[in-house]
């Protein structure tokens, strides 16, 4: 018999029981290892039973993690509540509901744009990826771009189309987005009010920056993969589901590899779609087999991580066999994996002198130029906040028993964390760029002169490890990120180049992104005072 929690999903005691194969759940660990995805951790659920699950430690199925532009649907979905509710229509023009927006001779495209066209990608507008967060005119990103194209002639993956739709619903209903979803989604699906990341008016993102467990993502998945119930209760329209999850893209029918609906992807194969993110953070809903499949990582390639599940799946979904003896070897497969901590080393004799003592670092002054100021937050996590922090400085270690204390300021942001100097983790609760983070750290000497820290803030996508290299009263801190910023940056460029026409012009982009990359993470140079 299943395992049930009040507020979380239940537990079948082997994969068999909810119709899962065991054998395709250990295929897919071992892909995970052999394509060293930088996954945190998974869920399989199947007939509403979760039948596997794996997170790395520190990482858990209940603790809050970054979805990226897996926040896209639930923005989507607060938009078919307000449909429903009579607030405003598919067809509701957008220049109605931003008549500040209308310039004074009078624009086509604009008045022709309406809500449908933001839901589905085909807005026609084409902002700059490199659009400044840290200003006050998200709005006007969207307003202010180009036009590539008329509203509904084309298609294009755009976050501002969806942060306008998060705008819509202040408007409409005179609430913020997570207030107004509260008792209507997260509520009756047992989710706890969330923290969604807002622009300065207070504005959710819409796109990214929404926080939710795997486990909260799944239940989502499953109020979809169930017409809108959850638990036999009516929670979303059946009519807006249907809707949403076509695909909307192009003229290819609704089972299209690459089709696109109400901000969910169609694909890979027939009758599957997916609630996806920036860095794996997808849920995979299979139509026909009843089954929702949860993952969140650091892992950009998000077309390595859909290789990976759909490898194993839906071939792994079977007859449930509850009488099935468990896999021996499975559960400690599962329960094993972990983000190894540093393991403990020798202490070094620097630690007396150390002690208490403040470590003050210049800013790098082409970082802040560039606008991204070192953070311990790694950049993916703040490119596209309204604070994106940075400029660590005051630095001062308070060396323990078997751990120590680091303490930093990042602007007008001050955190103390403690480091596991015995091989384990410490926790402790931090704020970085206005959101709050728990951070597992550890901390371990080099050798006599560099102390290597980890900081893992488990919400977030990435982690940073950061060296400290000690010569008299000269420090060198040294930064880097896991997963590397190459990646991002490589992400990125394929992105930013698709903005310009001119092939010269992308030629000079890349160069610059290939530059931006050496000066995101230098050395920084302080001294203790």
């Amino acid at each position: 018999m299943a395992v049930t929690v009040a507020g979380r999903l239940p537990r079948a005691k082997t994969p068999e029981e909810a119709g899962v194969s065991s054998r395709a759940v250990a295929e897919m660990l071992q892909a995970i290892e052999e394509r060293q995805a930088e996954d945190h951790g998974f869920l399989i659920i199947r007939h509403g039973m979760v039948a596997a699950e794996s997170f790395k430690t520190p990482y858990a199925a209940d603790k809050p993690h970054i979805m990226y532009s897996a926040s896209k649907p639930v923005t989507a979905t607060a938009i078919g509540f307000a449909v429903e509710e009579g607030l405003l229509a598919l067809d509701t023009g957008v220049a109605e509901l931003f008549p500040e927006f209308r310039p004074k001779k009078r624009d086509e495209k604009l008045e022709s744009l309406t809500i449908k066209h933001l839901l589905t990608m085909k807005a026609g507008k084409f902002p700059s990826l490199l659009a400044d967060k840290t200003k006050d005119k998200w709005l006007n990103h969207f307003f202010d771009a180009k036009w590539e194209h008329a509203p509904g002639d084309g298609w294009r993956y755009i976050n501002e189309n969806t942060f306008v739709l998060s705008a819509v619903i202040p408007r409409v209903t005179g609430m913020s987005m997570v207030d107004y979803l509260t008792p209507r989604l997260f509520e009756p699906l047992g989710i706890k009010k969330p923290f969604w990341e807002t622009d300065h008016r207070g504005v959710e993102a819409g796109g990214w920056g929404l926080f939710l467990s795997a486990e909260d993502l799944a239940k989502i998945g499953l109020c979809y993969l169930n017409k809108g119930l959850y638990e036999g209760r009516r929670v979303i329209s059946q009519r807006w589901i249907e809707q949403a999850v076509l695909n909307h893209k192009g003229a290819d029918g609704p089972d299209d590899n690459e089709g696109y609906g109400f901000c969910v992807w169609r694909g890979p194969g027939n009758r599957i779609y997916q609630l996806a993110g920036m860095f794996s953070e997808m849920c995979f809903v299979f139509e026909d087999y009843d089954a929702v499949i949860v993952t969140v990582g650091g892992e950009i390639n998000n077309s390595k991580t859909q290789g990976i599940i759909c490898g194993s799946f839906p071939g792994g979904f079977i007859e449930k066999q509850p009488a099935e003896a468990p896999n021996k070897d499975l559960p400690a497969a599962l329960n094993s994996r972990a983000v190894e901590p540093l393991p403990a080393a020798p202490r070094s004799g620097l630690e007396r002198f150390l002690d208490g003592k403040t470590i003050r670092f210049r800013p790098n002054i082409l970082l802040n130029i560039a606008g991204f100021p070192m953070s311990v937050l790694p950049l993916a996590a703040t490119y596209m906040t309204r604070d994106r922090a940075g400029n660590i400085n005051k630095v001062r270690f308070r060396f323990l028993k078997d751990e120590c204390e680091l303490s930093w300021t990042e602007g007008d942001e001050k955190n103390a964390v403690l480091c596991g100097m015995d091989g384990r983790y410490r926790q402790t609760p931090v704020t970085l760029a206005t959101t709050n983070y728990t951070a597992f750290c550890c901390a371990a000497w080099q050798g006599e002169k560099t102390l290597k820290v980890l900081i893992i803030p488990v919400e977030s996508m990435g982690r940073r490890i950061l060296e400290f290299t000690f010569d008299g009263k000269k420090v060198r801190m040294k930064p880097s990120t896991v997963p590397d910023l190459s990646i991002m940056v490589n992400s990125l460029s394929g992105g930013v180049t698709e903005y310009f026409t001119n092939k010269m012009m992308v030629k000079l982009v890349r160069k610059a992104l290939m530059i931006v990359e050496k000066i995101l993470e230098p050395v920084h140079k302080g001294h203790i005072q």
